[in-house]
């Protein structure tokens, strides 16, 4: 069975998990939360370093001990550390860690003192009020515990859009090489680039001796199969994803790839016009009568109904039909556009590569500049800088620029907005950088007026450049914060100064939404990877994903400007 960089990833965090539990060293812990930090955000699956015999030590952040681990797993799908961890301690304790609010350290508390082991031991705990008397946790957090856990209940599990293609990409890889099958691709939520995924649809199309179906349902990975017939098939992978395989009539491609692709509002107000025109739409064509007029391509689908191609990424019924009847259909940015990156770090503060290797990685990826931003010295976690050791810095990256070729490296900084809206460090260092991106990482549970007016604040510094990250929030782990986003957009068009649209997949922070209104009030978008590593900028694909579901064009994104036209829009802002 294939292993991916997110099975590793999920070992790893486990293996964290469980040695928090049991109160193992704290640098321990650590080395394995950054492992899977690095290994799921490796564009790269380790698998194929594994099998290409490349020394995993080269790896930021992985030593000897964890590239042997990787090469156990990677070699025999276990884990011996895992294993033992997990005899040592009760089997569904982990299953209290998806419960939002509760970390290693309250379900270690949980276990010690009230011996909670399950979810459903949690959910009769708090509803007994036995939670409340614990130290650390009080009657508000027994409260808040209890409606987590219920709202735990009712959710379907989804999957991150980076970790959702590394099942995807291999799965297609493994259908296009069967004999007969010639095209495969994956429709539903993940082609209109959402930030989650809850399954797979797959299209195909193939002769009719293909064995497609047969060699679908015996994939390595395949946990359980729900159904398989002639054309259509459901499967469970182990990781949990569903997917579903249908096989298609060339002639019916098109039809089936816009009804598989979605939204379901956008199919039906698309259905809705075929039916004021006398038409009716399925996932088998486009019909007058018994008759069928059009359904062999998508763009087909969309002429018969009178419309032009509306791209997937804006099938979400929020104004796109209109603005296709219009004739005003925003041409949307590629990735192909971006001219440079404005947000990445290096070994500096907690990256893992040199300015050269970052300035390197950048420019094989047709990048002509590159911002090296690393923290401020307020993110003690992060090893931030000092004013003295970002004027040292400054001074390497001048030295270095006149030695590269084809790229450059801009002097910036992600400095730290404090609580009360100022700056971490002083003007008279911040004056010497080509930009300024703030950021907040800490007090994420300030008022929605103290938050927006602590960055309002920041934004007003005479410095100010970009806004990263806006809204705070981590996919699933950390919701954003309390933030009039719509004022913030607007004091940036007043400012003259920018907000991030940060790729990483963890965060793909400005939501789509966000980007749409920045784009309605003329703010320029920076679309960045905020790499801690040479591999992270292949992450800038899915900031273009969410630019895309934003209605960004190449006009609305800062670094899509070649690096003169940037200088004199950055400039502006100092």
């Amino acid at each position: 069975m294939p292993v991916h960089n997110a099975d590793i990833t999920v070992i790893f965090e486990e293996i964290a998990d469980l040695l928090e539990i049991e109160g193992a060293n704290t640098f321990r812990i650590r080395a394995y939360r950054n492992a899977a930090r690095i290994l799921g955000d490796l564009p790269q699956e380790a698998r194929v370093l594994v099998e290409r015999g490349d020394d995993l030590t080269r790896l930021p952040g992985i030593g000897a001990d964890l590239a042997g681990k990787i090469d156990e797993i990677v070699t025999t799908g276990h884990c011996s550390l895992l294993e033992r961890l997990r005899r040592e301690l009760p089997p569904a304790i982990t299953e209290l860690l998806k419960i939002p609010g509760l970390g290693p350290k309250r379900v270690k508390a949980l276990y010690h003192d009230l011996d909670v082991q399950t979810v459903e031991q949690l959910h009769r705990a708090a509803q007994d009020g036995r939670i409340r008397s614990l130290h650390g946790f009080g009657e508000k957090t027994e409260q808040n515990i209890l409606q987590a856990v219920q709202a735990h209940a009712s959710q379907s599990r989804r999957f991150k859009l980076a970790t959702a293609a590394q099942y995807a990409e291999a799965l297609r890889a493994f259908l296009q090489a069967i004999p007969g099958v010639q095209q495969v691709i994956v429709a539903g939520s993940f082609r209109r680039m959402r930030e989650t995924v809850g399954d797979l649809d797959i299209l195909v199309t193939a002769t009719p001796d293909s064995k497609v179906m047969q060699r679908f349902t015996a994939y390595d990975e395949v946990a359980e199969v729900f159904s398989a017939g002639e054309t259509r098939a459901s499967i469970l992978l182990k990781c949990g994803m569903q997917v579903d395989l249908r096989v298609v009539a060339q002639q019916s491609y098109g039809a089936a790839l816009h009804y598989f692709t979605g939204s379901k509002s956008h199919n039906i107000a698309v259905r809705r016009i075929a039916q004021q025109l006398g038409l009716k739409v399925n996932e088998y064509g486009v019909f007058r009568g018994a008759q069928r007029i059009a359904g062999d391509s998508e763009e087909s689908v969309y002429r018969a109904v009178g419309l032009p191609y509306i791209p997937p990424e804006l099938r979400e019924d929020r104004g796109e039909i209109e603005a296709a009847r219009a004739g005003r259909l925003p041409q949307l940015v590629e990735l192909t556009d971006l001219r440079g990156d404005l947000h990445a770090h290096t070994k500096s503060s907690d990256g893992h590569g040199s300015l050269r290797d970052m300035a390197l990685a950048a420019k094989a990826l047709g990048l002509e500049y590159l911002a090296i931003t690393d923290h401020s010295r307020h993110l003690t976690i992060a090893h931030g800088l000092d004013p003295l050791q970002l004027a040292r810095q400054c001074d390497e990256i001048d030295r270095l620029n006149t030695q590269l070729d084809g790229i450059t490296l801009l002097k910036g900084i992600e400095v730290d907005i404090l609580e009360d809206g100022s700056l971490d460090l002083p003007d008279g260092v911040l004056a010497r950088l080509d930009l300024v991106v703030g950021a907040v990482h800490s007090r994420f549970n300030l008022s929605r007026a103290k938050q927006t007016e602590r960055i309002l604040r920041a934004m007003d510094h005479p410095h100010f450049t970009l806004l990263a990250h806006p809204s705070g929030r981590l996919i699933e782990k950390r919701e954003p914060y309390d933030v009039d986003m719509l004022r913030i957009i607007r004091h940036a068009k007043q400012r003259g100064c920018y907000l991030e649209l940060n790729a990483n997949p963890e965060r793909l922070d400005l939501l789509d939404s966000h980007c749409q209104s920045a784009r309605e009030e003329g703010v320029l978008v920076s679309i960045d990877s905020d790499a801690h590593s040479t591999f992270d900028f292949a992450n800038l694909r899915y900031g273009i994903g969410q630019a895309r579901r934003g209605w960004l064009e190449k006009s609305d994104v800062l670094n899509t400007r070649p690096l003169a036209a940037l200088r004199k829009l950055i400039k502006r802002t100092m």
